[in-house]
């Protein structure tokens, strides 16, 4: 029985179905941004692809490409032993010629570089020019992979940091409502604060799970606003070469 709960909570920590939230406590940020990108996903077919920060490339079934690599660094804040990466990363130059790429796909990463301009002007290095990028990247989320956690982004603040590199936004999706982002954070301060660690799968789904469901909830049914959100979540196309 505790196997057959571990392999469920392990499937639901990135990739949740509805049945996820009753295990894992952060089901409202996992789901949207799982939801983002699936929706955006589909403009990405044949050719490619570069997993920037790829970890154990939880995304990867989603995008029908010829060829993905998944690209990483030694320099995180969390464990590398298991994941699936192919090609590490040294921190300043991604170790591909120019115009290598058709598609670059990097989620919850940008928030761990310290130079982000770098960073995005080497992805319009390797990136064909039309190639296109989808971005994941937290607006509110509290501190994580410490000492690794430099940033957090508004829509406007990344909107201009990629025009400014040479990329043009072709759609951009704030993941949460107000209220959905005010009980995701509440109740991943209870799983983490409050909550002891022998007790977290019980009171996960007897406390945890309902307080998502009613911010779930309260985000239908009350007035949208999205000043305040969880994530960014960016399809852009490089449409200039940036030196």
């Amino acid at each position: 029985m505790k196997k057959l709960l571990k392999s469920f909570k392990n499937e639901q920590e990135f990739r949740p179905t509805f049945l996820g939230i009753l295990v894992n406590p952060y089901f409202i940020v996992r789901y949207n941004i799982l939801k983002g990108i699936k929706k955006l996903s589909l403009d990405f077919n044949g050719g490619r692809l570069l997993d920037f920060g790829c970890g154990s490339k939880p995304y990867k079934s989603y995008f029908k490409v010829d060829e993905y690599i998944g690209l990483d660094t030694h320099n995180s804040g969390h464990p590398i032993n298991d994941e699936n990466i192919d090609v590490m990363y040294d921190g300043k130059k991604i170790p591909f010629d120019n115009n290598s790429f058709d598609y670059i796909f990097s989620s919850e990463v940008l928030e761990h570089v310290f130079d982000v301009n770098e960073t995005i002007n080497e992805f319009n290095r390797v990136l064909k020019i039309n190639g296109k990028m989808i971005i994941t990247s937290p607006f509110v989320w509290g501190e994580h992979e410490q000492p690794y956690d430099f940033a957090r982004y508004t829509s406007f603040g990344l909107k201009k940091i990629l025009e400014k590199n040479g990329f043009e936004v072709i759609q951009y999706i704030k993941s949460t409502t107000y209220i959905e982002t005010v009980f995701q954070n509440l109740t991943a301060y209870l799983y983490h604060s409050i909550i002891p660690k022998g007790l977290r799968t019980l009171l996960t789904l007897i406390l945890v799970a309902p307080l998502n469901l009613f911010g779930i909830f309260l985000g239908k049914i009350l007035p949208e606003d999205k000043t305040f959100y969880l994530n960014n979540i960016i399809l852009c196309k490089k449409i200039t070469n940036k030196k």
